[in-house]
Parts: C-alpha cells; structure tokens; sequence
C-alpha cells in the first residue's frame, strides 16, 4: 500500500513510523504534506534507508498536486480536526482511502460534506479509535457480550484530566469551540465511541450542562499570577506557574514547534488562563440510546489524578472498571501507581463480588496502539477480529453526535434528539 500523510505534527509521528518502520516491508511512504517547512522537513529527515531525492513533500495548497503525482492508495489525515473534513474529503474525490484521527470532525456541516463525498465515491474511511483496542477495553466487550452481567440497561463513565493533560487542551487550538468542537467532541468522541461499540447501539436523546470553572483569569489571580504573559514562552509569571509548559526544554517541541513559529506563527504555549477560551472544562452528559439503556457521562478537565471509571448496570448484576493512570499532580509532576493501576470487578447478583484479571499489554495506550496498528497496516498478518474494533466513517459520525448534540443541548437547555438534528441537517446515517 503506498501511503501519503497531511499533517506533520506531534500526532503524524505514529502512523509514519508503523507505514516506514514497523510495516516498511509492506507499505511505503510516498508524500508528506503540510502548512509548514520546518516541521515537513523534520518528519522527512526522521523517516529511515531513504533512497534517491528522499521523500516528496508539499505545502498544504498543493495537497491535490500531491495526490496526482504520487498516487497515493490512502491518505493519512492528521491535521487539526476543523480541517479534517477537507482533506478527508478531497482525498476520496481523487480516488483515494483514507485513514483519520479522531474526532471524523467537529460539526454537521462538516459531517454532511464527508457523507455525501463517500456516498458518491465509495472510497473508505477508517477513524482511529485505538481506546477499542486497550486490552482491558477490549476484555469488557466481551464480558458484555458474553452476557455476564444480563441486558445493559444503564451506564455511569466518568473521564477525569488531571492538571497536566487536561491543561494542554486550552493551551493550544482545541481552546476555541469552533476549532475543535469543544472537549465533548475532541476528546469525549473517544469515551461517546467506547460505550456505543460496548452497547453495540447508537444515541437517541442527548442532554448536558457545562461550564468553564478553572480554566479562567480568576483562577490565575487567586493563584497570584496577574502579571502572566500571553504565552509560557518570556511569561514574567512562569517560575511561579505550575502550568507553565517549557518548550525550550523539551527537545521534540523546541523542535517542532518553537523553533517553527517564525513560518506560520503558531504558538503551542498559549496561557491556559487566558479570556478568550470557548470550550468547557466541566461537562456533564445524559444520553438515551436506541437500545433502552441510558448514560450518565463526566468529563472534568482539571482533576487531581487521571483515569476513567465506568459502571454498567444490568439485569443480573455490574461490571465495574476502575483505571487509575496517574494519582496526582503536584507542581506540574505527575506520580504513576505501582499496584492495582487498573481492576475489573463484577458482581453477580446473589454472589460476592468478584476481582476481574485485567487483560494488559504492552505499547501505548495500554496496549492498544501496537494492536491497532497492526490491523490497519498488516492486516493479513492479524487474526480475525472477533470484536469488531475497525472504525468506519459510519462509527466516525456515531461518536462525533453525542459530543455535537450535547453542544447543542448546552446551548439551548433543551434535549436534543439526533433523529430530528439529522433530518433538519440532511445527514442520511444507518444506525449502528
């Protein structure tokens, strides 16, 4: 398979390695694209046993020049999500597959152009939602389908960021709504994917409140940094931040960023107190879905450890899972727990409580990463996947509704009933 990528940033570098790396003696690399020379210049200097003039690289208003002249089968798209769909879209019309990150996109305009381009072109869209392929998410797929605990009739998931991770979302674009679609799109499409592939169903009515409660000048004055700058970068107020975030100390973002801004003006380091954020750090979300079940979902953005926990409620008793990825962050340091980082527990109704082994494995994302990447760039080497874990655009969309009309329902105060939202938007979508 002979691959091109858009989008050179810190989220390309995966799939670059597995297509020349991991995966080389199968596929091949054969165009890099993107808005700026530096970072172009840096993945194709990172990219090993180049022959000839190296690989071919091309400024983002030559995508389509790209294309024609290389001939890519499929085009790896991993440029900011409000871009998504230009690409995704573009590349099937020139005839080619696609493979994008998460989120598919950010609103219903966008989703619209992306499902009339695949309807006419029949090309494919894979989105990548590793989280399916975290063994222990996996594990809970099949304990759910196996019917260990009856019909799943309600699910309580709450994803906690602590200050660290869920900082670096309103220091960069995903601050502003209109970029990223807000947290309940840009990262909750991960979590809202999780449960329709857990509940193998798909949102009927969504309902959710939420509000920016740290991320605002008023916590950076009641920290005593009025005098901050706009950025880390020169900011008088950085030796007393524990948000600051030092780009000159970081070899990989020096490089791919600091030392980039003179090229498109892009600052990775922006004040995460700043006034002009419009997305949400606390986000509460009631979702019914087609099947009868019902969630109840938290996302907070500021917590003092990082983790999820999720617990389903059905006819013969719950399945509880609990990860603990760091316990706490003090001064900016993160501490990783040694011990039960991860537990599994389900309780059968009429019997004790009992403690799951936890599926594991070894990789990012728990795992899940080297899973993925080889179903996507080695498939025939894999086993067959009895879960169902691959994502299509149909999965892609799925998971982008729920953040998409909880946005809505937060704007309105009103329940949003996707059916309706979709008819008034002339999005045509089969049910999972």
């Amino acid at each position: 398979m002979k691959y091109a990528i858009v989008g050179t940033g810190a989220r390309h570098q995966m799939f670059r390695r597995a297509i020349t790396e991991t995966y080389g003696g199968q596929n091949e690399l054969v165009g890099l694209c993107d808005t700026n020379d530096r970072r172009l210049a840096l993945s194709a200097s990172a990219i090993p046993d180049q022959s000839g003039n190296g690989i071919a690289t091309y400024k983002a208003p030559q995508f389509r020049q790209m294309l024609d002249e290389q001939k890519p089968d499929a085009v790896v798209v991993t440029v900011p999500d409000y871009l998504h769909h230009e690409y995704i879209v573009a590349a099937m019309r020139a005839g080619c597959d696609v493979m994008t990150e998460k989120p598919m996109t950010t609103d219903l305009g966008r989703l619209k152009a992306i499902l009339d381009a695949q309807k006419e072109t029949g090309r494919s869209v894979i989105v990548t939602f590793n989280y399916r392929y975290t063994p222990a998410r996996t594990q809970i797929k099949e304990m759910l389908q196996s019917g260990a605990i009856g019909t799943i009739a309600a699910v309580d998931f709450s994803w906690h960021l602590d200050r660290v991770h869920g900082a670096d979302y309103f220091r960069r674009w995903h601050r502003y709504k209109d970029k990223s679609g807000g947290l309940l799109v840009h990262k909750s499409t991960h979590h809202f994917d999780l449960v329709n592939w857990w509940l193998d169903s798909s949102p009927k009515a969504v309902s959710a409140n939420g509000q920016r409660a740290f991320y605002r000048p008023e916590t950076a004055a009641h920290l005593g940094l009025e005098d901050r700058g706009p950025r880390c970068h020169d900011c008088p107020a950085a030796e007393r931040c524990d948000f600051r975030l030092d780009l000159a100390a970081d070899e990989a973002l020096r490089e791919i960023y600091l030392e980039a801004e003179d090229i498109d003006g892009y600052f990775r380091d922006r004040c995460v107190f700043d006034d002009d954020i419009t997305i949400e750090d606390t986000m509460q979300v009631q979702v019914g879905y087609e099947s009868g079940a019902m969630l109840n979902y938290t996302l907070c953005a500021y917590s003092p450890w990082e983790g999820l926990e999720v617990r389903f409620h059905g006819t013969k008793g719950e399945l509880v899972h609990r990860h603990v990825e760091v316990h706490g962050v003090f001064g900016g340091k993160r501490e990783r727990p040694v011990e039960d980082a991860m537990t599994t527990v389900l309780h059968v109704a009429g019997e004790s409580p009992r403690k799951i082994e936890v599926w594991t494995g070894e990789g990012d994302h728990g795992g899940a990463d080297p899973v993925m990447l080889g179903y996507l760039f080695s498939p025939d080497e894999m086993e067959e996947d009895r879960y169902g874990r691959g994502s299509t655009h149909v999965d892609g969309a799925w998971s982008i509704l729920t953040g998409i009309a909880a946005n809505a329902s937060m704007a309105s105060g009103e329940t949003t009933h996707v059916a309706r939202m979709l008819g008034e938007n002339g999005i045509e979508l089969p049910r999972r």
